[in-house]
Order: structure tokens, then sequence, then C-alpha cells
């Protein structure tokens, strides 16, 4: 059974999810738009279901990770989706290599892990992109070019002002001074919120194990707001996974990676990365991951006042 997207503000009735309530089809005024991201609503056999978010760092000052899971077609479907949304205004964005990959062995590669001395106000981890065998792309992080940057290309980049974002590159090989980390993989997934028409060719976007159509996939979004939007799950085809994060309420996303052993997103109950929790229902995945060196690279997310602050190394 399919199921439709909805835009909470385009409910033929009102709703009520949690403590917000979405009123008959009129936009929201600037004013009394909620500072949480709007539920996941979709329809199924014409009923409109909605899940709401919540807060996977109740032991921060603030709510600055919430996630969310839900079965995006049906209630008979068997595949199950988790997101996490991330508040831009109160998180830093760090990015690390892995001990293969990117670029050259001779480059500094950092600690290949969360750095220890960092621990004490990570937020949550999640997987980066392709291997650069697969899918060459631009990756830059701590001043360090580790391949050159391709216009065209799908680019999560977070700039000196601490502002991040997803958008198709359209600078040079190097990025400007403004930019402190910028990974790349493949093209736009979604622009504009809605799937790009390359989503629809599932080819084009990897190798899939056995060559599987749909197998575990993850994508990177940002919202209208500018905060940062994560998606996996298991059993997705490129569009499927386009249609996953225009159910996020995604302007911008792009596709990470993919295949069993890859995709995963960990939360942590407490400061210094205690009680590491996987949100992405996993079996391939353990919650320690980049607590220890990691094969490829990935994304951590930390609690800051001044999202400009210089990453942890």
């Amino acid at each position: 059974m399919v199921a439709v997207l909805v835009r909470p503000r385009r409910l033929l009735a009102a709703l009520s999810v949690g403590a917000l309530t979405l009123t008959v089809g009129a936009p929201l005024a600037a004013s009394a738009r909620p500072r949480v991201p709007a539920p996941v609503c979709v329809v199924w056999a014409g009923h409109v279901r909605c899940t709401p978010w919540h807060p996977a760092d109740t032991w921060a000052s603030s709510a600055s990770v919430l996630v969310a899971t839900w079965r995006p077609w049906s209630s008979q479907s068997s595949i199950v989706a988790t997101a996490a949304w991330f508040n831009a205004r109160s998180t830093l964005l760090g990015l690390y290599p892995g001990y293969k990959v990117p670029g050259p062995s001779v480059l500094d590669r950092g600690p290949e892990m969360v750095p220890p001395q960092a621990r004490r106000s990570l937020l949550a981890t999640f997987n980066g992109g392709f291997y650069e065998v697969d899918a060459a792309g631009g990756f830059f992080a701590h001043q360090t070019l580790y391949a050159p940057m391709r216009r065209g290309l799908a680019t999560v980049v977070r700039y000196r002002t601490g502002r991040v974002d997803v958008i198709t590159w359209t600078g040079g090989p190097r990025p400007p001074a403004t930019v402190v980390l910028a990974r790349q993989n493949l093209p736009l997934l979604v622009a504009a919120g809605r799937p790009t028409p390359a989503s629809a060719d599932n080819a084009a976007w990897g190798v899939t194990l056995y060559g599987a159509p749909a197998v575990w996939r993850s994508a990177l979004g940002v919202d209208a707001s500018g905060n940062l939007v994560y998606a996996a799950a298991p059993g997705l085809t490129s569009a499927m996974l386009a249609t996953l994060m225009v159910q996020l309420h995604c302007v911008r996303a792009m596709e990470l990676d993919i295949n069993p052993e890859w995709p995963v997103l960990i939360t942590y109950g407490g400061p210094g990365a205690a009680r590491p929790l996987m949100q992405t229902p996993n079996p391939n995945q353990i919650s320690t991951r980049y607590l220890a060196v990691s094969t490829k690279d990935f994304f951590a997310l930390y609690a800051t006042r001044t999202p400009g602050a210089p990453q942890p190394w």
C-alpha cells in the first residue's frame, strides 16, 4: 500500500501531535512556527499517521538531537525508518577520516575516531559516504584537502560561522577559507523539497550487495531552517530514500553510505560518550563503532554554545 506524503500545514483537519496542534490548511505565522521540526506525517489507507520527534540528549542543556522512528509506507510494511534532527544553533558538526579513506595515507588522518578529549560534549555520530574508488568526490577537513572538490556534486558543508548546509558544489577543487569541512557524495537526491529526477535511476546510486535494488541506505539533508536531518532504513531504493527525505521536510538532501555494513546512527546518553545507543536497528553495527579507530570516514555532532568553534581533532 502506498503512503502519501502529508505536509502538516496542509492537513484538512486539525491534528494534535504532542504539544503541537496543526490547524486546517492555513500556514503558520512566522512568530508561531515551532522551534522543533514538524512531525513526520504520511497517509495509510486514507488515514493520516503522524510520528512526533523525541529528544535523544536529555542530559544536555537543550534538546539538540531529536529522533523519530516510523513506517514510511504502511502499517503492514516491514520497513522501519530512523531519523535524527540536529539543531544547528546548539551543535557543532565534525568530520573525520577513517584509516583507509579518504586520500593518500601520507596526509594527517587525525584520530580516526571521536577524539577522547572531545567526548564530554558528544551527542551523536553517524556514517559518511562512499569509498573514493566507488564514487569520486571531494573531502576537506581540519584544513586538509584529502580529495579535490568536484563541481555538480552534492556536498555537506560547515562554514566558519557554524552554519551547515547541503548544496550542489559550484566552486573550485579546494574550498574557500569560509568553509571548514566539506564532504561530497554523488549528486543531490532532493532539491527544492522534491526528489530529483536522477533519484529515480536506482543504478546510479551505488553498487549494491548482490545486486539487490533495495538495500540499507542513508542520507543527510537540510530543512528550511538550516538544521541537518539524517535518515537510514533497510530495503530502500534510491527513489524510496528520496521520498523519505521529503517526508522529513528536507529542502535538499544527499545520499550517504549504503549496504548493510555501513549505515548507523548512534546517540549518547550522557557526557563522556556514556551509554551509546544505536538508533538504527542495524545488526551489522555496534554502538561503540566510532569510539575506536574506524575504517571509513564519519560525522560527529557535539553540543556547543559557539557553533563556529573549531572542530575537535
